[in-house]
Parts: C-alpha cells; structure tokens; sequence
C-alpha cells in the first residue's frame, strides 16, 4: 500500500487538487481530504458539488463533511469514504495508528491535509505528482536516479544515499535497501542524505514507515545531512518531531551509543 501526502495552507489550492485528482481518475474510495476547520470543509464540499458529477460524486450525499473527535486533537473534519478509519487507526499497535499520529501533528499546525491511499504503483504516481504541483513546497526536480552505498562506521551501518527518493523508483530501491541490510542483521542505521535533491511525497512517506519499521524490530533509524528543502518540508509537516534528525556524522555515530545505553 502506498501513500501520497499533500500539505495545504490555501483553501483554493487543495479544492484544485482535489477536483485534479477526480479527473485523472483517482479513486474517490482512495482519497481524503482533512482539516480543523469546519468552514473550510464545508466550503470545499460546496465547491465541489458546484464542479459537477465527477467531483460532486466524492461528497457521497448531502452530509458529505464528516466531524471526528479525535482524542488529544478535538474536531477535526473530513471528507471522503475512508476518513474516520484513517485518522483515528485500530485498536491494535500497526502503521496505520503510527501513520494516523504523524497525521494530526500536521493538523495541529492548522494546515490541511489530502491523503491518497491505494494499492496501485500507477495511481499513486499520479497522485503524488498532484499534490507535489499544488501542495505547500515546490521544489525543482532532476532526472538524477537513486544510487545507494553502504558502509560501517564504528559498529553502525551507515547508507549513503544519492538522487531522488520519489514515488517512481526511489522509494521502491531505499526500501529493498533496507530490507537488505536488516535481513543481514543490521538494524541501526544512518541514513546520509547529502546528495539527496528531491524527496516527494511518498518518499517522505517512505522514510517514515522505515522509522517505524526498525522500531518495531528493535533497531533505530537516524537521518543526516539533509539539505534546506527537504528539512524545511519536515518541519512544516511537524515530521522532525519524529524521525531522528542529526546534524553531523559524529553526533550521529555517538547517538546511536547514548541509546544504546538508555535503553540497557
């Protein structure tokens, strides 16, 4: 299952993706469109109903704006099947209430957010592509294809990562990358992004659920030298929080110690 992430702070943008995601045949069953304004939701659903069948459809009737009280959160409403589920997660451990909790830090920093779920590689190309355009945060793509390297560093396994981690093939090979490594037992990992120059939103996506990933086998995830674009989105989505940021190779290296001994 794949996920691409949109972060909006205008209105008129994410009704834009939205009513862009309808017409390039994006499943309505796999989108959802969130927020903490219930003005904002129901003026979304207004403007769709207006644009006619293709996107009055994803309403799902009159009561299309859906209110959910999340728990350490308060209201939050959606629109789109699927929504209370994906915000709010199952009774059990799993990434999907890890992926929920990452989604109301966004929340709560007053930005909207459209999800696209989908088993589909093709559709979540398009999606991402989609909110990449019109979500907060443009940056420039190049052509350069994802080049991975691996070595050791005082006991810690460090990969140096080159290109783009996009949807298309990046996060496909940083993930068999990674499963590689833990295969072979290596569970604490430095991820070296420094000549990394353009992560979508699914590679974002991609770096979280490698976090929970080795988390929940025990082993940790640290992210290095990550350039000013990529850090700016991370903070903007309130995902800095999470993934374990450091700011150079050394103090990552004597990290990965000092935790080691916390937790024996």
């Amino acid at each position: 299952m794949e996920t691409a992430i949109g972060v909006f702070d205008s209105r008129h943008r994410a009704e834009e993706a939205l009513k862009e995601l309808l017409t390039q045949n994006v499943p309505r069953e796999s989108i959802v469109f969130l927020t903490r304004s219930e003005n904002e939701a129901e003026t979304v659903a207004k403007e769709l109903a207006r644009a006619g069948s293709f996107a009055g459809a994803f309403l799902a009737g009159a009561a299309a704006v859906t209110q959910l009280m999340v728990p350490g959160l308060g209201q939050v409403f959606a629109l789109g099947p699927g929504a209370t589920a994906l915000l709010v997660g199952t009774p059990e451990p799993s990434r999907e209430t890890e992926e929920a909790a990452l989604f109301q830090r966004i929340l709560k920093g007053g930005r909207s957010l459209i999800l696209v779920r989908t088993a589909w590689h093709e559709i979540a190309t398009v999606a991402s592509g989609i909110l990449d355009r019109l979500g907060n945060g443009r940056p420039e793509r190049t052509r350069m294809k994802i080049q991975t390297a691996t070595r050791q560093l005082e006991g810690i396994t460090v990969l140096d990562v080159r290109g783009r981690i996009t949807v298309d093939e990046g996060c496909v090979m940083l993930r068999e990358s990674i499963r590689d490594l833990m295969e072979r037992g290596n569970k604490r990992i430095l991820l070296n992004l420094y000549e990394v120059d353009y992560v979508d939103t699914s590679g974002i996506g991609e770096l979280v659920r490698i976090h929970t990933t080795l988390r929940k086998q025990g082993g940790q995830l640290k992210l290095v030298n990550l350039h000013k674009r990529l850090m700016d989105i991370l903070q903007m989505t309130c995902l800095h929080r999470v993934l374990d940021i450091q700011t150079d190779e050394a103090s990552a290296i004597k990290s990965f110690g000092r935790a080691a001994r916390a937790t024996a």
